[in-house]
């Protein structure tokens, strides 16, 4: 299993955060390894919806089918992801604020198929570029939230 945790503060309410972060329409606007997003089914900040993804790492196009696993506004949302080959995935938000400013924790873990040998090629063919487009995505929300 992988995992990438990372965090920003960002001048922009709690809410604005929130609604920002769980609009799969706005995904594009901040999220850098997003291309499209398809088959939403309900509402994106309810449990139980559901939406499939394009997502593209080193030129790499691929679909992950997201279920909101968990929520509570506008704190705490995390995704669960099936993607190619048996791969899985888990996205969690942790936002908090003091009424002006917001604390944004991103974490994603994912599993490769193939066990430890799928772990090892996954690092190899991946390696850092996961944390990087974690934050390159988290500075971009940061810019597109304070610029108004």
């Amino acid at each position: 299993m992988s995992k990438v945790h990372v965090a920003i503060d960002i001048d922009a309410p709690v809410e604005r955060v929130w609604e920002t972060i769980m609009d799969p329409r706005r995904f594009g606007d901040w999220v850098t390894i997003h291309r499209s997003v398809s088959q939403v089914s309900g509402d994106p900040a309810h449990e139980g919806a559901r939406m499939t993804q394009v997502l593209c790492i080193r030129g790499v196009s691929f679909k992950v089918h997201w279920t909101l696993a968990e929520v509570s506004a506008p704190h705490v949302a995390t995704w669960e992801g099936r993607g190619p080959a048996h791969s899985t995935a888990r996205t969690h938000y942790g936002l908090s604020g003091d009424g002006e400013r917001s604390h944004f924790e991103y974490t994603n873990e994912f599993r490769t198929p193939g066990g430890m040998l799928g772990n090892v090629a996954s690092r190899v063919v991946v390696g850092g570029v996961s944390e990087r487009e974690a934050q390159h995505s988290l500075s971009r929300l940061k810019q597109l939230l304070e610029k108004g």
